[in-house]
């Protein structure tokens, strides 16, 4: 288990304090992580709400969950190996509600520095990508037996690449691939010249979506996420691309228009960000926002105060 104390030092959330700021956890609030990695937000959140009866954490990530295992294994805490849709379903089906509800979908960093998980562009390692590594489909097999306008959607509608279907063609061209670094190379070739951001990681972002399924559920999820919010209660989502940030926005607004049954109001009118103090000691941080909101007490105009004024 030497491993997963590592992960646990290793990985920094993104956002500690604005995550706190918003949900605002009281003594004996019930909280929801749907993504709790190693447990950076659920740890924080928990010792201020001193709940851990009515806490659930779920993550897909087996190593996550044993990490998590190791944190809280002595508590009461409700641990759940699945992805946050099938968890979200599963807790919405039985009246499940909370008043405190986190979302960070972002890679943690030990799937990124973890070669072998191959995520990383710039460490050598299989075309995995899976974050449950016990379904099939893998970022290999997407590489390596897509057709090429199958691709070149993949890498415009989930990486926003503009070089497409360059990038495509030249996949095609030198397939299969084995590892990462492999694939790196290739898709570099449609971008010659100097970057600060590495010139595949669009097509690494687009790859990951679509063999994690990570939009599709997300935006299944989002009006799950409303119903299960108890009066009062408090949501957060962290994204960390805009594809992800436009599902969450476009939720929250259509949840909190001016209208007599509106479900939420806003704790955030534009999305918070990492200080220049956070992103320096955790460049992963660069590009997370964080968007809130507030379940209104009875769904006609009576709201909660904001978290933190009394």
């Amino acid at each position: 288990m030497h491993q997963n104390k590592h992960q646990n030092r290793q990985h920094a959330p993104v956002l500690p304090g604005e995550v706190l700021k918003v949900l605002d956890p009281k003594a004996g609030e019930s909280y929801l992580d749907l993504t709790a990695g190693y447990g950076g937000h659920a740890a924080a959140v928990l010792e201020l709400t001193g709940n851990r009866a009515e806490a659930v954490l779920v993550d897909r990530d087996e190593a996550a969950i044993s990490g998590l295992s190791e944190r809280f294994g002595g508590d009461r805490i409700e641990l759940r190996r699945q992805d946050f849709l099938r968890a979200s379903r599963e807790l919405s089906e039985t009246g499940r509600q909370f008043d405190l509800i986190l979302a960070d979908l972002g890679v943690s960093s030990p799937h990124l520095n973890e070669a072998a998980r191959g995520f990383s562009i710039r460490q050598s390692g299989p075309l995995d990508m899976r974050m449950d590594q016990s379904q099939a489909l893998t970022a290999a097999i997407v590489v390596n037996t897509y057709d090429e306008d199958r691709l070149a959607d993949i890498l415009r509608r989930y990486g926003e690449e503009p070089k497409a279907g360059r990038i495509a063609s030249l996949i095609i061209g030198a397939r299969p691939f084995k590892t990462t670094d492999e694939l790196a190379t290739v898709v570099a070739k449609a971008w010659p010249g100097r970057s600060r951001v590495h010139p595949a990681t669009r097509t690494f972002q687009a790859l990951r979506i679509a063999v994690n399924g990570e939009l599709d559920q997300l935006e299944q999820s989002l009006p799950l996420w409303l119903e299960m919010l108890a009066p009062s209660g408090r949501i957060a989502v962290i994204s960390f691309h805009s594809l992800e940030d436009r599902l969450v926005k476009q939720a929250f607004a259509a949840a909190s228009a001016g209208r007599y049954d509106a479900e939420l109001r806003l704790l955030t009118k534009r999305p918070m960000t990492a200080t220049p103090s956070e992103i320096a000691h955790n460049p992963r941080a660069r590009s997370a926002k964080l968007r809130a909101a507030v379940k209104i007490k009875n769904g006609k105009g009576t709201l909660h105060a904001y978290p933190g004024k009394k």
